[in-house]
């Protein structure tokens, strides 16, 4: 069933989606939902208050954000640094880089800035032009001494464009500089002491010079600033330039600061080098603040605080009080801000966490903006490949007007094919016209994890489709639908005539089980191109080298010739602004020469951005290959920055499942004690009662992997990855060993489940006892907020649990969670959480997750159905209803799990339906798989032992090929016009022939779903229906039945040389002997050849006219057995020999196991085995059933039998003993074949287009409980769901007593005559059986030896209906043509029924009785077929008309109490009657997709509603009261019996199963309540009670929530109280 595509207005938001959707142009981001804010200040003087803003007013931001689905993090570049820096002169270039990625990633403020009483340091320039500084030279030329200490400290490098003078690191000329280890402290402070003085002497002389050359007009004033300006001021400028009003000012003053001594000033003033005050400083802070206050006078925050000894703290009212007046204002400002920047983005926006029901196809052009974005940013400096991309476009050119094959792209790792794809991709949307579409997706971005093949395609799908106008599918359930789906898209997309091209690459990385790549198109239609890579070496590529035979389909990658390298290298260079030397280009050159792979050219670029002209050749830490290049990354990244911080970030980010935010990586390091001990090795952190990772070490490591990390943007959230999988394998390697993995993996589960919130985790620092420290890592709850959940907790937490052995907390927070289930199923998909659990299942031995999993795949297809969404009720619900009943074997997870969705279900602020047994398809159990994808029933299978191979037939003409080694579904092919009569699988490897009721014989190729041959009239299209067999010797091919036999080569159909005028029956075939019996008793044996038989059989005992029963054949015996309707059983062999004996049996099933050693012969109820000795069998057992046997099979041990029998039930017996161990119960139909596979057994039904999967070893806890058989006729249970009482279709002479709880028969009762109806008196426990011939017998349950009978009426009329009073007091037969009302009593402890007390005649024009009830004051209600209602009073003998309905009448209900009754017809009206006075209280029009019909009705026990069983397999709820719909709920199949239990009520559906629910209602249900919410349906309600209107208030109104047409018109005039949900 499809949907139509979303209407769009023509407006310029959906012409920009489409181009999207096309692949033509990449969106400007919408959505950014974070807050980055950068602060800036000063180290010291504004350190209480950084702290103070951490510890109190960061936290309620960060909350306050999360309940808008917003990420805030905050860049504080001061914190945690110690008072010697690394000496790399980079503070201020990283910190502006840090506030230009604010700026880029935040949604709101992205600067935050903080001023005191000192400027700043004002570092040296760590760049000088070269020009600029030649010319201050030039100025300094008096001062030999200060040019000498400029050329000391500054070196030229040629490498930059254009070259500058660069400031060396200080360790360059004072090693000891950042040597933190105790023996080197001395020298440590020594040349400390030394660099400050030589700084402050660099800068005087560039500040002379400076101001010389502005005054000689050789540089700007901006350009003479860069010497006097301070970092923090530098930081303002660039924080608050284009933007200043988003961001947020705080200025302390200290008014009598002035007067402190040295010690204070240092502190909160700045100080020159030899400790004064440094004037110049102080005038140029207060030129900053002046031009502050000017330029954002309101929005400058202004404190005056008085310093208390010293210092600022918090034991100072006075100071406790400015900080928390701070912090107050900074959560207000940006709350405001915040809120300001979102409502720009109003109706736009989407909020990251919530339920994907809003717009459920936004993914799919997000999905198709990342990847257009990384395509387009790959083909930055592509360079080369100029041939492969001409031989590409023009093997496309020249296919596009006839169908063709997939082109493939293949090479090594890294030699370039993404690169390649996305430039064809660029090239062909510039040359194709503008209406064509370009498909891209990069799969081998998506690591660690490898992306989903059913997700690939269905994204594929919903782009194509909602780019074209195409309609999209409502539901896929499986992945054979998909792929079918994906073809016919395809073909429609032809069919428009657009071009359309589909370039995947790297499909070699999906996560495709079979590595077959069987989703992939043989063959394209006109006009669509697919192009896809994968590396050479791979098992993907292999399947694909045979799937397509011809080389001309594929196009290797091959190395970069030098002349290419040497372009790209220095094209990427001169992009970064930088060169190489000449010698340094001919090293590079030669060790790309090596390998000739663009990976290894990028890794030399990478490299090559950090050397400068006066780099050494010996320092260029080149390798020859793509993996040394990637070690001497390591090496020179542990050197810089620590190992332990290196492997960290690193092995992090290579663990994370989906990436990491940075604001998460610097927290998971934070609580990395080992990347703690690393950076305190040799210092104490700042505050030893709160330890993290200083921002600045990060953001140091960040730029230097700027090369290698890419941003991955999703719902306006941006995480952290590798960009090259190699990197990713190359991290794991070398620092993801099994100690480290383990350890890493535990901290990132600790993380995400919040361990450390709020508490102090120890850590061991250097010389040190143990130091207990709260890391400030924020609460992971799972919601946010109501309808947000933690996205990032949802995607990572279950994947490091798993990995890192902590299967408890697995179990207990994920697993064993309902409400984890419920919000990850909500937010990302059932699908993320099947994933989940697949992966627990390939690590844990656990059979709860197994069956958990089980039930949530049963679960997906009904959500798919609702388009994914489901509210809390409907999920909880359906995991009740499946798992209920494996609570008590399994109570550590699945008896926890069920407790806490009945819990959350009783506290839902909505009506609910409370399941109490399991009545939908529980998991678990015998049936392992169901193997689906054909259309039409089962009509034939064959399977492969050896090939692990099973086709399947079907009614429709198709055939499908499923692997049993996975059980994944290979192919399905149309094969034929009509149905499949035969199926045979041939030697050869996954060819088989097909035989269909159009008469053609086929062969095909299941690899690659080729025809092979085709003989057309291979056997008759009007033959006399009966099993038709393919039977093979040699190169002929015999195609026959009981009358025909047909002999075929793929050159022609010879005949047989038959020529007689007698009917012949054909016995079978031994080898290329065909076997036939005349009607005179005659066999005759045919070769293939021309000439006559050779050998003729007249069989013994011949004496009139044979009537074969049943026919089969031994080939290696060279035998047939054939069994007559006068009892005996003929042996014939080939060489003419005969027996005839004696058969006990008449069999309707007749076969022999594949030894043919055991014959199996079955009739009726029974199944007989036999030995089969040379000349004799022998009977040895007999399998006695419940119903007609309809297939048998010995498992190939011979220890097992397997019988499928009419009531839909397999049983497993033993062969040796004849015990029976086991039904397997859960088929909708009979069973038609059985099959034995190793283990397992396979079962079909004509009536499904399923195969089952059955173990037939499993463990017999999560056994389903067996039911009664699907669509028994008449039905009735008993309110304590025990008993359920039945007649079966192919026995109607006899009710069965089914025991609910134990799933088998408790009696049967054998009736004269056929049942015609049931019904049940609960309180009296008294069993009524209406019979064909009139007569009711009535079984008293307590009293198994009683019967009671009614006689049949004079008119000697069939029992059609039958009623019980609410009350039990009286009881109501229909006939054909009269009612009779009888009073059910009590005598001496026996019940009686003494009547009749009334007879009512009934006329012919009402029609034939379709429903009756009786009331306790003796008053009839009686429907009929036309509709007609007629409400009959047996005191007044008198009777009313109601108001008639369209349809047949199928329930009328009497309430409990009397008043009310409710009458349901097969339309889409029921009326809700009052009694007292007689009127109509509500009419009650539900219209949906499918069957809308009532089939049974109850009240509740308070009367308060009503619930309704209907044909559209649901049970609905109204109120009595208003007639509103409270409640929809779907349970799988028509329920077609309700009573009333407590206080909800107990069902039968026409499955078989028992329904027990509990229905929960709030006192209050909400005005906004829709209980159609998930139902694609509407109703409404029109009440004739104007009290109820009174109360109701004025409501009228009318919603649509389905597309379909629905229109009702009722004749009164609607009330206030009509509404449609």
């Amino acid at each position: 069933m499809e949907a139509a595509c979303p209407s769009s207005a023509s407006s310029d938001a959906d012409g920009n989606m489409q181009n999207v959707l096309r692949g033509h142009t990449i969106p400007v981001m919408k959505t950014r939902n974070m807050i980055r804010v950068f602060i800036s200040s000063t180290i010291t003087d504004m350190s209480g208050e950084r702290k103070a803003l951490l510890e109190k007013a960061y936290p309620q931001v960060l909350s306050w954000c999360r309940n808008l689905g917003l990420v805030f993090e905050v860049v504080d570049l001061r914190w945690g640094m110690g008072k010697v820096t690394s000496g790399e002169h980079d503070a201020c270039e990283l910190s502006l880089r840090e506030i230009s990625i604010s700026k880029k990633m935040s949604a709101g403020p992205a600067f935050v800035a903080l001023l005191g009483n000192r400027y700043g340091h004002r570092a040296l320039p760590a760049e000088i032009p070269c020009k600029q500084f030649e010319l201050f030279v030039s100025k300094m030329a008096n001062k030999p001494d200060a040019v000498h200490l400029l050329n000391h400290w500054y070196t030229r490098d040629d490498n930059a464009v254009p070259p500058t003078y660069v400031l060396l690191p200080v360790t360059t000329r004072f090693p000891h500089y950042s040597d933190l280890r105790p023996d080197s402290a001395v020298k440590r402070d020594e040349e400390v002491a030394s660099w400050r003085l030589i700084e402050a002497q660099l800068l005087q002389h560039l500040r002379s010079a400076a101001r010389e050359a502005e005054a000689a007009g050789n540089i700007t004033v901006d350009e003479r600033c860069v010497f006097f300006t301070s970092v923090t001021e530098r930081e303002f400028q660039h924080g608050l330039e284009q933007d200043g009003t988003s961001a947020l000012l705080f200025i302390r003053e200290i008014p009598r600061l002035a007067r402190g001594g040295p010690r204070r000033l240092a502190r909160f003033m700045d100080a020159t080098a030899d400790g004064l005050l440094d004037a110049e400083a102080q005038g140029l802070l207060a030129g900053l603040k002046s031009r502050l206050y000017t330029s954002c006078k309101d929005k400058v925050n202004v404190h005056s605080v008085e310093l208390s000894r010293g210092v600022i703290e918090l034991r100072c009212k006075e100071h406790a009080q400015y900080l928390d007046t701070m912090c107050e204002q900074f959560v207000c400002q940006m709350k405001a801000k915040i809120t300001e920047a979102l409502s720009l983005e109003s109706g736009t926006r989407k909020v990251w966490g919530s339920p994907r029901e809003e717009n459920k196809y936004e993914w799919v052009a997000e999905e198709v903006s990342r990847h257009f974005a990384v395509s387009k940013l790959v083909c930055c400096g592509f360079y080369g490949r100029e041939g492969l991309l001409a031989k590409l476009c023009l093997t496309m050119w020249e296919s596009t007007n006839i169908g063709h094959r997939p082109l493939v792209v293949h090479g090594a790792a890294g030699m370039g094919k993404t690169a390649l794809l996305c430039k064809l991709a660029q090239k062909m949307r510039s040359v194709l016209e503008a209406q064509a579409m370009v498909v891209v997706r990069l799969l081998g971005a998506h690591h660690p994890l490898r992306e989903d093949v059913d997700h690939l395609l269905l994204s594929l799908c919903f782009q194509i489709c909602l780019s074209c106008g195409l309609a999209l599918p409502i539901s896929l359930s499986n992945h054979q639908e998909l792929v079918s789906f994906f073809q016919e898209v395809l073909v429609s997309v032809s069919q428009q005539g657009g071009i359309l091209l589909v370039i995947l690459d790297a499909v070699d990385r999906l996560c495709d089980h079979h590595r077959t790549l069987c989703w992939l198109p043989e063959k394209l239609p006109p006009n669509v191109h697919l192009v896809v890579s994968m590396d050479t070496n791979s098992e993907a590529f292999a399947a694909v080298r045979l799937k397509l035979k011809s080389l001309e389909y594929f196009f290797e990658v091959e190395r970069l010739t030098r002349d290419e390298g040497r372009h790209i290298l220095e094209s990427q260079l001169s992009g970064s602004q930088r060169t190489m030397t000449p010698e340094q280009a001919t090293a590079a050159l030669q060790s790309f020469d090596s390998t000739g792979c663009p990976l290894h050219l990028r890794l030399i670029v990478s490299a090559a951005k950090r050397w400068t002209s006066y780099t050494p050749l010996t320092r260029l830490c080149l390798g020859t290959n793509s993996q040394e290049m990637m070690s001497e990354l390591f090496l020179m990244l542990e050197e810089k920055h620590g190992r332990e911080l290196v492997g960290g970030a690193l092995g992090y980010i290579a663990l994370a499942r989906e990436g990491l935010l940075e604001a998460e990586l610097r927290d998971i390091m934070s609580l990395d004690n080992d990347v703690i001990s690393e950076v305190y090795k040799f210092s104490l952190p700042p505050t030893p009662s709160l330890i993290r990772l200083p921002p600045m070490l990060w953001s140091r490591l960040r730029r230097d992997l700027e090369d290698h990390l890419e941003e991955r943007w999703t719902c306006g959230v941006v995480t952290m990855a590798f960009r090259e999988r190699c990197l990713w394998e190359a991290v794991s390697a070398r620092y993801l060993t099994s100690e480290r993995r383990g350890r890493s993996l535990a901290v990132l589960a600790e993380y995400f489940q919040g361990v450390w919130f709020g508490k102090l985790k120890p850590v061991a620092l250097p010389g040190l006892t143990l130091l207990l420290a709260d890391r400030k890592v924020p609460p992971q709850p799972l919601w946010f907020a109501p309808g947000l959940a933690n996205v990032r907790k949802l995607q990572e937490l279950p994947y490091h649990l798993l990995h890192a052995g902590l299967w408890e907390e697995l179990r207990q927070d994920v697993i064993g969670s309902g409400e984890w289930l419920y919000c990850k199923s909500a937010v990302m998909g059932v699908s993320s959480v099947i994933q989940d659990l697949d992966q627990c299942s390939i690590y844990m031995d656990c059979t709860e997750t197994r069956l958990l999993r089980d039930a949530l795949v049963l679960i997906k297809p009904n959500l798919d159905f609702l388009d994914g969404y489901m509210g809390t009720s409907h999920f909880y619900t359906e995991l009740l209803a499946r798992l209920c009943d494996l609570a008590t074997p399994f109570p550590s997870l699945i008896g926890r799990l069920c407790g806490q969705c009945e819990e959350l279900l009783l506290t839902c602020s909505e009506p609910v339906l409370i399941p109490k047994c399991s009545f939908l398809p529980p998991p678990g159990g015998a049936l392992q798989h169901s193997l689906t994808g054909l259309r039409g029933g089962v009509v034939c299978v064959d399977i492969s032992v050896e090939a692990e191979l099973l086709v399947a037939g079907s009614d429709k003409g198709v055939m499908a090929a499923w692997s049993l080694a996975d059980r994944h579904l290979e192919r399905t092919l149309s094969a034929h016009t009509a149905a499949i009569l035969s199926l045979k699988l041939l030697d050869s490897p996954a060819h088989c022939l097909s035989l269909g009721a159009d008469g053609s014989l086929k062969r095909w190729n299941l690899t690659t779903g080729e025809q092979m041959l085709c003989i057309q009239e291979a056997w008759p299209v009007d033959h006399t229906p009966s099993p038709v067999h393919l039977h093979l010797c040699g190169q002929l091919i015999f195609v026959y039945n009981k009358t025909q036999v047909s002999m075929l080569t793929s050159d022609g159909i010879p005949t047989l040389p038959v020529s007689s005028d007698e009917r012949l029956l054909c016995l079978g075939l031994l080898e290329d002997s065909v076997m036939v019996l005349s009607d005179f008793g005659r066999v005759r044996i045919f070769g293939p050849g021309a000439e006559p038989s050779s050998v003729e059989i007249q069989l013994e005992n011949w004496g009139q006219p044979l009537t074969p029963i049943n026919i089969v054949t031994l080939p290696k015996h060279g035998k047939v057995f054939l069994v007559s309707t006068e009892g005996f059983l003929y042996q014939i062999s080939k060489s003419g020999k005969q027996t005839c004996v004696k058969f006990p049996v008449q069999p309707s099933l007749f076969s022999v196991t594949a030894d043919e050693k055991i014959l199996m012969a079955g009739s009726g109820v029974t199944l007989s085995l036999f030995n089969i000795h040379i000349n004799s069998l022998e009977s040895f057992l007999k399998l006695k059933h419940d119903d007609r046997i309809s297939c048998a099979c010995i498992s190939p041990d011979a220890r097992l039998i397997a019988t499928g029998a009419v009531d839909q039930l397999i049983r497993v017996w033993s062969v040796t003993t004849g015990a029976l161990l086991d039904v397997f119960c859960g088929s909708d139909a009979p069973i038609t074949s059985l099959l034995f596979y190793k283990c397992f057994l396979l079962s079909t039904c004509a009536a499904a287009s399923c195969v089952h999967v059955w173990a037939v070893k499993y463990d017999s806890r999560h056994k389903p409980t067996a039911h009664i058989p699907a669509g028994s006729s008449h039905v009735a249970v008993t309110k304590d769901t025990e008993n359920v009482f039945y007649v079966s279709q192919q026995e109607p002479a006899q009710v069965v007593s089914w025991n609910n709880h134990t799933g088998k028969p408790a009696g049967r009762l054998f009736l004269p005559a056929k049942a015609s109806c049931v019904a049940l008196a609960q309180q009296k426990r008294l069993l009524m059986v209406g019979l064909s011939s009139g007569t009711v017998l009535i079984y008293p349950l307590d009293l198994p030896d009683e019967t009671l009978c009614i006689p049949p009426s004079e008119s000697q009329c069939a029992v059609l209906r039958m009623a019980v009073s609410v009350h039990e007091t009286h009881a109501v037969v229909a006939y054909e043509d009269s009612l009779c009302i009888f009073e059910i009593a009590a005598r001496e402890c026996l019940p009686t029924v003494e009547g009749p007390l009334e007879r009512v005649q009934l006329l012919a024009e009402d029609g034939p009785l379709s429903a009756v009830a009786v009331l306790s004051d003796r008053r009839l209600l009686y429907g009929t077929m036309c509709g007609r209602v007629t409400l009959y009073d047996a005191a007044q003998r008198s009777s009313i008309a109601l108001n008639c309905h369209q349809t047949t009448i199928t329930c009328l209900t009497p309430s409990n109490r009397g008043t009310h009754f409710l009458v349901g017809s097969q339309d889409a009206v029921q009326r809700l009657w009052n009694l007292k006075p007689l009127a109509v209280n509500h009419v009650m029009e539900y219209k949906g997709l499918f069957s809308e019909g009532v089939v049974c009705a109850t009240f509740s026990e308070s009367d308060k509603v009503v619930f309704t069983g209907s044909r559209d397999k649901t049970i609905k709820v109204w109120d009595v009261i208003t007639g509103n719909l409270l409640l929809v709920q779907y349970v799988g199949s028509t329920v077609v019996a309700m009573v009333t239990y407590r206080n909800g009520f107990v069902a039968l559906a026409q499955r078989g199963v028992v329904i027990q629910e509990v229905f929960h209602c709030p006192d209050h249900v909400r005005p906004d309540h829709n209980p159609l919410r998930t139902i694609k349906a509407q109703y409404r309600v029109t009440s004739t009670d104007q009290v109820c209107a009174d109360q109701q208030g004025d409501v009228s109104h009318l919603q649509n929530f389905n597309p379909a047409n629905f229109t009702l018109s009722c004749k009164a005039q609607p009330s206030s109280t009509c509404t449609l949900l």
